[in-house]
């Protein structure tokens, strides 16, 4: 893709209304910077439209329930504004509150879940996973390379500096268990080694 179309900036126009009191953890970044730093990642590997916009749209479900908007309407908005296909490729990164059951889940089995549920994701839900986690990884690195005291950094994660490693690396071999070989998992895994030396 090109990398700009009406759609891209429809995307951006939405995600930064839903996103914009938020910022980065830890910093005064406005937190679009996340989706639209996914977005160039998606571009960078050829990704085609839809697959860009599900990643300028990826969090949006997960953290923008609030004033009036329930995950049901945000599911229903982008559906219908940017088409089932990328609600599908959302929701299939989406970290979800309750399973199947509608049973509550606490943070660890959030996580177990979101790499469960990668096994039966498209293939660009995967694209959007790796692009995901390379920003955030690298920007945690970023930090960490600028800081004198790593700890201000890894206060910012709930989980803690270890399982926050732990969790590039699993989110890196689950895509590779599941046969996902894209020219972006080598750069997913250059992430994951790079918070690895900080263990």
């Amino acid at each position: 893709m090109k990398g700009y179309s009406d759609r891209v900036n429809h995307a951006f126009a939405f995600a930064a209304k839903h996103h914009d009191r938020q910022v980065r953890k830890g910093t005064a970044l406005p937190y679009l910077t996340h989706p639209a730093n996914v977005a160039v990642i998606l571009t960078r590997y050829g990704q085609d439209e839809d697959t860009v916009i599900a990643g300028i749209l990826h969090d949006v479900i997960e953290d923008c329930v609030r004033d009036g908007y329930t995950s049901h309407s945000l599911c229903h908005r982008i559906g219908d504004k940017f088409g089932q296909t990328v609600l599908d490729t959302v929701l299939a990164v989406t970290h979800r509150e309750t399973d199947d059951n509608g049973d509550p889940l606490d943070g660890e089995q959030k996580k177990q879940d979101y790499l469960d549920r990668l096994a039966q994701a498209p293939e660009r839900a995967r694209w959007v996973c790796a692009a995901d986690k390379i920003h955030n990884g690298s920007s945690i690195l970023a930090d960490l390379r600028r800081t004198q005291d790593p700890d201000t950094i890894w206060s910012r994660f709930k989980a803690g500096r270890e399982a926050t490693i732990r969790w590039y690396r699993a989110v890196h071999s689950r895509l590779a268990e599941l046969g996902f070989d894209a020219p972006i998992m080598s750069e997913l895994d250059e992430v994951a080694a790079g918070l690895e030396k900080y263990a």
